[in-house]
């Protein structure tokens, strides 16, 4: 068993890439146990199997949660047109399955110009928010379905970068609490084939930016030394 470590935390923030079937809360774990610190939160999460940039915050860096989890964030993505599933992305049990073909590029870029601007999400069953202390997907799992309240976002961005029948990859900039497997799949519903997330990336949250993310098997050859290194500092951000 190692033994406690008094030493205070270092204090600030650490960008880590996130790698797929890891959870955001994973990461933290990983991060507190190795270097042995007290307090280390992060500044959004992300689906398991999602990847890209996480936000640690570590010591007084947890005071910053609010401020770093309002930011506004960027992804890229893989969208898989004509199945549609119980999760919206290829994790969840397919519930229907229609054929795109008679998907064109300039329907798509149409629709996905007509998703842009202020308006109120529906979110999905499964997903972490709760309902009287219950995680939604919990209730998934036990095959109900409850009413949700709508959620206001406002997307800047949703962006075609390649079509290649039956998936398409883009970006996609949006407000704080925006589920882009929900983008995708009422995507699909407009144009009438259905469809599902099939991969995602952060790349930006806030002003961080994936580039300057370290890898986590990196993080974890270092030592605290290196950590402090690394890190961004309170008083720089």
């Amino acid at each position: 068993m190692r033994k406690r470590n008094f030493l205070p935390d270092p204090d600030g923030i650490l960008l880590v890439d996130k790698l797929p079937e890891w959870t955001s809360h994973d990461i933290v774990a990983k991060v507190r146990n190795h270097f042995q610190l007290n307090k280390v939160g992060h500044g959004g999460t992300l689906d398991p199997n999602a990847t890209g940039l996480v936000v640690l915050l570590i010591g007084r860096g947890t005071q910053l949660s609010a401020r770093v989890m309002g930011g506004d964030k960027t992804y890229e993505g893989e969208i898989l047109f004509g199945v549609e599933t119980n999760s919206q992305d290829t994790d969840g049990e397919v519930t229907s399955e229609k054929d795109p073909s008679g998907i064109t590029e300039e329907q798509l870029r149409t629709e996905m110009k007509a998703a842009l601007g202020d308006q109120m999400q529906m979110p999905p069953m499964v997903s972490a928010i709760k309902m009287n202390g219950v995680p939604l997907y919990k209730l998934a799992r036990k095959g109900q379905e409850v009413e949700r309240e709508p959620r206001f976002i406002h997307i800047y961005k949703f962006a075609l970068k390649e079509f290649n029948p039956p998936r398409a990859t883009f970006e996609v900039k949006s407000t704080k609490g925006t589920y882009v497997r929900t983008l995708a799949h009422d995507l699909g519903q407009r144009l009438g084939c259905g469809a599902c997330l099939s991969q995602l990336r952060r790349t930006q949250s806030g002003d961080f930016n994936l580039s300057n993310a370290w890898k986590l098997d990196d993080v974890l050859k270092w030592d605290r030394t290196e950590l402090e290194k690394n890190m961004i500092s309170v008083r720089d951000f």
